[in-house]
């Protein structure tokens, strides 16, 4: 018996975590060597290693590397460049991804199955490497087999590939939706059938949804309803509840609103019965694990330092729901892709609260307050009135053909606007309570990728395809076969990244898969 009652409103665990705090920092510039580099610094000291990786839109989109004016200049900027299974092994390097203590987040959806494989390749040759090192001999067939079962059931992590928010928020949409729902499933099946357990298959987000500008209540409504979206998908396919929902997480954004204070009791609450009730899921499978990042909409580039009193109001209340991880973003993300120094303050807000702040220390310290407990029960039943809307319109996918999240979005995005604008929303130190000597003008150091940094990178991925230019033709053949077929693309995928890259793969799957095409 859990000593947690569901529905798990106040968390899914009776007590915090011990020896591991909840941060996970988001880090991606220039080429792997840099953002490497960043990892080892913001990991250092920390009793835990967890990544986050942000990737730049070459990668995002599917891209490989090139001189094409319209991608070069992107290359490695506002994110890593990635284009080969030899880059995310420069990315990794030095961590070992198989240790209880390091976990990965990968932020990429339209070829999240791309990279992904590309990361348990990765996780896979550094076991077979350290045995040759150990043994001084090569593993036999067997042993090889032994360390990849071994390797993919240990390997903690998540990678997002959340589709559907993608075509209502976020659009880095590469693939036809039904092909990226279909690899979805094919993720989550590979994930089954290998017993991966410790690895999230999706992490369903409402980030990016609140970013384009839903409020807290869409944010919430969109994101749950999307994951039992994903749900009533993998059940189609035959899977079992059990096998599947401990592999689904999911990620929202705390602003300034008082409804953000109660997101993760919410989600906790709606999902847990839900699956529960609907679902005859077991106790596991009805426990919401989620990550909250602080809203970087809300972070302006007027009086930026001012940016990190509202991020640390953000992370506290984050903290005090109970979130199983945690980003908090750098004052200077309105302008740039964030400096050491202001990294460096974002990691200190966290450790502040964690290490110094009294109240923190405690367990649930909001529990019982009227104020929380009377919101909670407010925006679940805000949330079950939306889903009741979306249900009318033919569900989540009936619902996106008219375009109902986005013009939803679009709306919310522009009352906001018009309400700061105007200052009936104030906003310190952009609408109200202005500097008397002005915007001053500050010196910021703007992150960007080099010229070095592109040439390298084009060079690497030119040095991998000639080494390759005898297997990858045959390899992204079995590919595109696969699809025809209706296998399972992810289980190829697992081995085509060993000889194709990201660009090749891609070009491939359009072929059969089908590219995005937006509903108008």
């Amino acid at each position: 018996m859990s000593p947690v009652p569901s529905p798990y409103t106040a968390g899914v665990f009776a007590f915090k975590r011990e020896g591991e705090d909840p941060t996970r920092m988001f880090a991606g510039e220039g080429d792997a060597f840099r953002t490497n580099r960043r990892f080892k610094r913001v990991s250092e000291g920390m009793p835990a290693h967890r990544l986050s990786t942000a990737f730049d839109s070459v990668t995002l989109y599917g891209c490989d590397p090139d001189e094409r004016p319209d991608i070069y200049g992107k290359i490695g900027n506002s994110g890593v460049s990635i284009a080969t299974l030899d880059d995310l092994k420069v990315l990794y390097d030095g961590f070992d991804l198989l240790a209880p203590t390091t976990s990965v987040s990968m932020t990429i959806n339209g070829p999240a199955p791309i990279i992904l494989a590309c990361f348990f390749n990765t996780a896979i040759d550094q076991q077979i490497v350290k045995f040759e090192k150990d043994n001084g001999r090569q593993p036999t067939e067997d042993e090889a087999q032994k360390i990849r079962e071994w390797a993919l059931s240990t390997v903690r992590g998540t990678v997002q590939a959340d589709i559907l928010k993608e075509d209502q928020g976020q659009n880095t949409c590469i693939f036809s939706t039904e092909f990226a729902l279909k690899m979805m499933g094919d993720i989550q099946e590979f994930f089954v059938h290998n017993q991966i357990q410790n690895f999230y298959s999706v992490s369903i987000s409402g980030y990016h949804i609140a970013e384009a500008g839903a409020n807290p209540i869409s944010q919430l409504a969109f994101t749950l309803s999307n994951g039992f979206t994903y749900v009533e998908s993998y059940l189609a396919r035959g899977m079992q509840i059990d096998d599947f929902a401990p592999n689904l997480s999911f990620f929202f954004s705390n602003g300034m609103d008082p409804e953000y204070s109660v997101i993760g009791r919410v989600a906790r609450r709606i999902w847990a019965l839900a699956m529960k009730n609907k679902y005859g899921a077991n106790e596991r499978s009805q426990k919401l694990k989620y990550h909250i990042q602080t809203s970087g909409r809300s972070l302006h580039a007027q009086e930026m330092d001012f940016n990190d009193i509202r991020t640390t109001l953000q992370a506290l209340i984050a903290i005090y729901d109970n979130c199983n991880s945690l980003h908090t973003n750098a004052y200077d993300e309105a302008i740039t892709t964030p400096t050491e120094e202001s990294v460096r303050r974002a990691m200190a807000i966290q450790l502040v609260i964690n290490r110094e702040w009294g109240v923190a220390k405690n367990e649930n310290p909001n529990q019982g307050a009227f104020v929380i407990d009377e919101l909670t029960d407010l925006v679940e039943e805000a949330v079950l009135k939306e889903f009741e809307a979306i249900a009318s319109r033919g569900g989540v996918l009936g619902a996106m053909e008219t375009g109902y999240q986005r013009g939803k979005i679009q709306e919310e995005s522009m009352y906001y606007e018009h309400k700061k604008h105007d200052g009936s929303y104030p906003i310190i130190g952009v609408n109200t309570f202005l500097n008397p000597k002005g915007m001053a003008q500050q010196e910021i150091e703007l992150a960007r990728s080099t010229d070095e940094e592109k040439q390298g990178q084009i060079k690497r991925l030119r040095d991998f395809q000639a080494r390759n230019a005898a297997q990858a033709p045959a390899m992204l053949e079995k590919l595109k076969q696969t699809v025809i077929e209706d296998g399972n693309v992810f289980a190829v995928l697992v081995d085509a990244v060993k000889y194709c890259s990201l660009g090749q793969i891609s070009t491939a799957l359009y072929e059969v898969g089908g590219q995005y095409r937006r509903s108008m």
